[in-house]
């Protein structure tokens, strides 16, 4: 297998999945952050602890899960607890490392629309699948990771609502709204990965992945996209890395279909 023939959204995934640190505790989404987790889980973080949102702890699936309520969560979970013990004594209780986030929009400074688009929020063009345990998730957790593809209709200049907060308007406004955790610590797209100026926390370019263009990205962005100083270009996948995702993959088609 070369190491340069994978897909956008696998090289996305692998970002995500470097991103990780073993034994750090993982609050997981469903989705492409579930098969982040459960990559890095199955090669360079071996130790990584994954906390899905309906309460099971130290998850360790064999396929990735359809919703949080999937049963292969619970039963690969080293324990299950109720929902409310969750949030209040884990994720508020200061003890997840890292949460996960996906988002229907997402501006400069991190902040998340996951509710509604277009319109107001009563009448709006589109009503979304809404917060969930985002905004906890948001303040809670001691950093979070956005994973997200690249658009213009995902990358906005104005948010249409703000779900689940960022840094707010910049600078210190996370910590002056109470907020006393990191916040969005990088953002990786299926174009790019970006952190947030030290100062402004403004999310910037920090690598680009192969093959793209920085036309590319601020093509795909709604906002004047800032670069770092020293722009890198992002790691390829390797083919270690690829074969376990895609036969995590093809494990859950299999399983999806009543085949395993």
């Amino acid at each position: 297998m070369s190491d340069t023939d994978y897909t956008a959204d696998e090289m996305m995934t692998v970002a995500a999945s470097r991103a990780l640190q073993n034994g750090q505790v993982c609050f997981v989404g469903i989705g492409q952050p579930s098969a982040a987790a459960n990559l890095a889980r199955q090669t360079h973080a071996p130790d990584v602890v994954l906390i899905y949102e309906s309460g099971t702890l130290e998850t360790r699936p064999d396929v990735l899960p359809l919703s949080i309520g999937d049963g292969e969560l619970a039963e690969t979970a080293l324990t299950n607890v109720s929902v409310p013990e969750m949030f209040r004594y884990w994720l508020q209780g200061g003890r997840i490392d890292v949460g996960f986030l996906g988002a229907a929009q997402v501006d400069r400074f991190g902040n998340i629309n996951t509710t509604v688009v277009g319109g107001t929020y009563l009448k709006p063009k589109t009503r979304l699948p809404g917060a969930g345990g985002a905004p906890e998730i948001a303040t809670s957790a001691r950093e979070t990771f956005i994973l997200l593809r690249q658009s213009p209709r995902a990358f906005v200049e104005k948010l249409d609502f703000i779900t689940s907060l960022g840094h707010g308007t910049g600078g210190n406004s996370r910590a002056e709204a109470g907020a006393k955790t990191l916040g969005p610590t990088r953002l990786i797209s299926d174009l790019c990965q970006m952190a947030p100026d030290p100062v402004t926390k403004e999310l910037t370019v920090t690598t680009i992945h192969p093959g793209v263009t920085r036309d590319q990205i601020v093509a795909a962005t709604g906002w004047d996209i800032r670069f770092a100083d020293s722009v890198t270009e992002t790691p390829v996948p390797e083919s270690a890395e690829l074969a376990v995702l895609r036969e995590i993959h093809a494990r859950t088609a299999r399983a999806h279909a009543g085949q395993a």
